[in-house]
């Protein structure tokens, strides 16, 4: 890449891990799907491939959703924030589930009565998902 088609990465404020804070939201229902961490080389090939690419802090490598699930994350924008330390991925969320527990999105649990409870289902049990 040129320094001129980078510029745009130059405005992120990574932090000291050289990491930025992603959100994924389905486009077509606006719903928060899942948060993950991007370095610079996840979101340059996510805009590069057209998919979500993230940074797995676990495995210290590049996570490319729905490598392992096929529940890929087809990107239809990306945007940052006013302080340019989070971005806000906008996906079309293959399969219709973004988290690895066979939810639509990660955010399934809700806090009722001092407990968190599970209030969306599970559409798709994790090891029908994980079978390889």
């Amino acid at each position: 890449m040129t320094d001129e088609s980078n510029a745009w990465s130059d405005a992120i404020q990574w932090n000291a891990d050289g990491l930025i804070p992603a959100i994924a939201q389905d486009a077509a229902s606006g719903r928060v799907l899942m948060f993950a961490w991007m370095n610079r080389d996840s979101l340059e090939e996510s805009i590069k491939t057209g998919n979500a690419v993230y940074w797995s802090r676990s495995r210290h490598r590049l996570w490319r959703k729905g490598e392992e699930s096929g529940h890929v994350q087809t990107l239809r924008s990306i945007r940052v924030d006013c302080d340019g330390d989070v971005l806000l991925l906008s996906v079309a969320q293959a399969g219709g589930i973004a988290c690895h527990t066979g939810h639509e999105s990660c955010f399934f649990r809700e806090l009722r009565g001092g407990r968190w409870v599970a209030v969306d289902p599970v559409l798709k049990e994790p090891g029908e998902i994980y079978s390889k």
